[in-house]
């Protein structure tokens, strides 16, 4: 039997799940996988264990989690969707919440070192800027409600049961490999593909966090002390319009015109979403290091390649 650590990522197929894997492989943790879908080829980790459940799903996990046992656990489940109750968001809370009930019931404690639950800057809603983990969430959609149900739980478990689970609130996370549907890829895309592309008019102050940075912050959380039961945010602590991200993009690629205006502010939408990192340098000794220009830079440099290929 190996000595090393075993890891599990939920979510691990992911695009901050797969740099996670990678960066704990290399670290010596013995990783397994857990998601709904096998990984792409770009996804895939040499050395993982790549195992498929559905997390909603009750009966499937209680099989699987017979066997198995992990010292380390760190759940990027679920998905984002802003969609409102009335068009389905009600699907969303029941997603994430009773995901989390079903992984945290049927998980063995008695190895248990740590949980990691990964929550989302969105669980702040409008709270005024830059925000600090002890303001109250102010949740504006079912989704970041669905993610402030999950921070109660595991606080919850915490006190009550003495659950070595911590909450990393990550604000916008970057970097190679990042599905096109997201935000700054759907940019870069629409760069390098020389269009005229609709956007609102940029007003939005965001907290971008590169992936490698993020990752750390997650292999920081495990071993630290006196963590258990926290919430933590995981930012850059500086914070940039959107319409400044656009217009670095275009000026580093060299091409597209964005069209500002063009689209309504979402309703509801925060203008001002960015967090305070003391908590993370103080309980983590975490700190973020890479400047969002290298950071865009090399994001850039990764979908050049991928667009000539």
């Amino acid at each position: 039997m190996s000595d090393a650590y075993r890891i599990l990522v939920v979510g691990g197929t992911g695009f901050i799940g797969h740099h996670l894997l990678r960066a704990a492989r290399d670290a010596g943790f013995e990783c397994t996988s857990l998601s709904l879908n096998p990984p792409s080829a770009a996804r895939s980790v040499t050395g993982v264990r790549y195992l498929r459940a559905n997390l909603s799903h009750r009966p499937s996990l209680e099989d699987l989690f017979a066997k198995e046992d992990f010292e380390f656990v760190v759940n990027l489940g679920g998905y984002v969707d802003h969609k409102p109750i009335l068009e389905g968001g009600i699907e969303v809370i029941e997603t994430h919440f009773s995901g989390l009930n079903n992984l945290v019931d049927v998980l063995r404690r008695d190895r248990l070192l740590r949980f990691v639950q990964v929550g989302s800057s969105d669980e702040y809603g409008d709270v005024v800027s830059p925000q600090r983990e002890e303001e109250r969430e102010r949740p504006i959609s079912p989704y970041s409600l669905s993610k402030v149900a999950c921070t109660h739980m595991v606080q919850m478990l915490h006190k009550t049961e003495q659950f070595p689970g911590v909450i990393l609130r990550l604000y916008l996370v970057y970097g190679q490999g990042q599905s096109t549907q997201r935000f700054l890829p759907q940019i870069i895309a629409g760069c390098l593909e020389n269009k005229n592309y609709p956007v609102s008019k940029g007003g939005q102050l965001r907290d971008f966090c590169h992936v490698s940075d993020v990752v750390k912050a997650i292999l920081c959380s495990l071993h630290a002390p006196n963590v258990a039961g926290e919430v933590i945010n995981v930012a850059s602590g500086r914070p940039v319009t959107i319409k400044e991200v656009i217009e670095r993009v275009q000026a580093l690629v060299g091409s597209g015109e964005a069209q500002f205006g063009a689209i309504p502010y979402r309703k509801g939408e925060s203008m001002a979403l960015f967090g305070n990192c003391d908590k993370a340098r103080r309980l983590l000794g975490w700190n973020s290091e890479i400047g969002f220009e290298e950071g865009l830079t090399d994001t850039i440099n990764w979908y050049k390649t991928e667009y000539e290929q």
